[in-house]
């Protein structure tokens, strides 16, 4: 490595360090992504670590969530990041997953430029810079290395592919698996590398067996980790609320509008960040490629470039509605989320970004001095998507006023009785607010339950679901959020003490609710006819530090 690229390497270090330094200075007062996080996957690593099940058999149950949720709903003992928040809290459990997720996200994409696509000593600017900003992508927490991690793995399987591996890439082939997910990512991408095989093979003639050694191999460890997923997903029988999934409901021309929103903004599990710089920088190099003669350089960005398109295409049809007839026979595929080819696209684009930037160079030397500007424009926007800075300009509450532990401990302690004694349910905030702090819950949001338990709690909020159509579809066509929802409320569950929102009418069965074991409802607004469904108001509860207003209600 040469010495300005060993600097440009260790200003990078540097720049993710100060990106990561505000979760490590701030503590529980950061600002960190509420939403697919704080409402729900950080409260489910500190349940499943308290229930005592994190080990439990193949049918446990957590007695905490909906009278008992099945321990296979929380996922595998053997991922990392639940060893994380087993061992460490919560808030410093999740900075050392950003920070390992980070890294390796740039080592892995550094690595895969300087071996496979950029070798070039000229390259290495744009080889540390696309690294970079890669790494600073605003994924998806608990994905872990699930998207971040797919350029550490094509390194490795390129290597492999290509006769060049040493024990440093089976290395990363056995480990990644505890630090990512199957489901969330790299079922896609090991799907992506069989079809590479099978295209070494028949076209090719060359069945190369290490390289299907190597996909044999991490697709056996990853089946092995998520057992419980897999007993899930093909061997239980009971049906889950996954089986009243509905998603191929989009005409053509609003698939046709899904994928252009997909191909040009991204997804919110996989963001990008590419729509403003990247994307211009792709098409201006496409339309320079149709210009020259085409190397393997340019191949291999046609190649990413169409691959992008596709990926976005198959995102958005796979929600349309001529699927529907097969999913309804197929149940596989209305359980497992097929669409989720395009997690493939964050490396996707990244790689392609940096081949487009080398075209772009390879043009001369004016067409060369816009390649830094490019790539310092990219890290700058980027930077400004740090979680800090993104959600506390939002106005969302810090870890430490979202989860109010304080203010919880003074509600537990006014009911004065063992929180396994009795049920509650949230109105107009996260369950798992309640959850974290210990409460045990008739609502929840997971990613399944017993189908039976669905239906039960549809009796509770009927009448609510029959005042919203939005809410009706939105709980019985999907439903992993099992809450007491409000057709005035709608699917809002963030309403702060400074809020004046107030429900007017609200129809719950309480009746039900009590014979499921409810005996409080936590609203963090009023509800005015609290009387009317036999609702006793208790106290309400707030103080400095939270940013809720918690009103009690006792059933009667």
């Amino acid at each position: 490595m040469e010495r300005r690229e060993q600097k440009a390497v260790a200003i990078a270090f540097i720049v993710l360090a100060l990106y990561l330094s505000p979760l490590y200075i701030l503590g529980e007062h950061a600002h960190i992504r509420v939403h697919d996080n704080m409402d729900s996957n950080i409260a489910w690593y500190r349940v499943l670590v308290r229930s005592g099940q994190l080990f439990g058999p193949i049918d446990a149950v957590i007695p905490q969530v909906i009278n008992g949720l099945p321990r296979n709903a929380f996922g595998t003992e053997f991922s990392g990041i639940v060893w994380l928040h087993a061992l460490l809290p919560s808030m410093m459990a999740y900075a050392i997953s950003q920070t390992i997720t980070r890294i390796f996200a740039f080592l892995g994409m550094y690595w895969l430029l300087k071996r496979h696509f950029l070798p070039h000593r000229e390259s290495w600017l744009i080889r540390v810079g696309a690294a970079l900003a890669f790494a600073l992508t605003p994924f998806w927490p608990s994905g872990m290395l699930s998207t971040l991690g797919m350029p550490l793995a094509l390194w490795a399987f390129l290597s492999i592919r290509n006769g060049e591996a040493t024990w440093k890439e089976w290395l990363a082939i056995i480990l990644l698996p505890f630090y990512s997910s199957f489901v969330l990512g790299f079922f896609f991408f090991l799907a992506a590398m069989a079809a590479v095989w099978l295209y070494d093979g028949v076209v090719r003639r060359r069945w190369n067996q290490p390289f299907f050694t190597a996909l044999a191999l991490m697709t056996g460890i990853f089946l092995a980790i998520e057992y419980r997923l897999v007993y899930s997903l093909v061997l239980d029988g009971e049906p889950t609320s996954r089986n009243e999934f509905l998603s191929s409901r989009l005409s053509f021309v609003h698939c046709l509008r899904l994928m252009l929103k997909n191909y040009v903004l991204g997804h919110t599990h996989v963001m990008t960040v590419h729509g403003l710089i990247i994307l211009p920088v792709l098409w201006a190099a496409f339309f320079l490629v149709w210009r020259r003669t085409r190397g393997p350089l340019e191949r291999r960005f046609l190649l990413l470039f169409w691959l992008n398109i596709a990926l976005s295409a198959w995102y958005a049809f796979w929600f349309y509605k001529g699927w529907q007839p097969l999913k309804e026979r197929i149940s596989l595929l209305n359980t497992f989320n097929f669409a989720r080819f395009h997690f493939l696209r964050p490396m996707v684009i990244y790689l392609d970004f940096a081949l487009a930037l080398q075209i772009i160079a390879k043009e001369g030397a004016a067409w060369r001095r816009p390649v830094p500007i490019v790539l310092t424009l990219q890290l700058l926007l980027l930077g400004g998507f740090n979680e800090e800075i993104r959600y506390r300009l939002a106005g969302t509450p810090s870890f430490e006023q979202f989860y109010s532990e304080s203010l919880f401990a003074k509600i537990k302690q006014y009911i004065g009785k063992p929180v396994s004694s009795y049920r509650i349910a949230s109105v107009g905030l996260h369950p798992a607010i309640a959850q974290y702090n210990g409460f045990y819950t008739l609502d929840t949001y997971n990613n399944f339950y017993p189908l039976s338990y669905k239906r039960t709690f549809r009796r509770i909020i009927a009448k609510e679901l029959d005042k919203s159509p939005m809410l009706k579809d939105y709980f019985d066509h999907w439903g992993n959020r099992v809450y007491l929802f409000s057709a005035e409320l709608g699917k809002h569950y963030m309403f702060t003490k400074r809020s004046h929102k107030v429900i007017h009418h609200f129809a719950i069965n309480t009746r039900v609710f009590r014979q499921l074991g409810g005996k409080y409802i936590f609203s963090s607004v009023p509800i005015e006819n609290a009387r009317d469904i036999h609702l006793r108001f208790l106290r309400a509860f707030t103080d400095r530090q939270s940013v809720w207003k918690i009103y009690v209600y006792e059933v009667e």
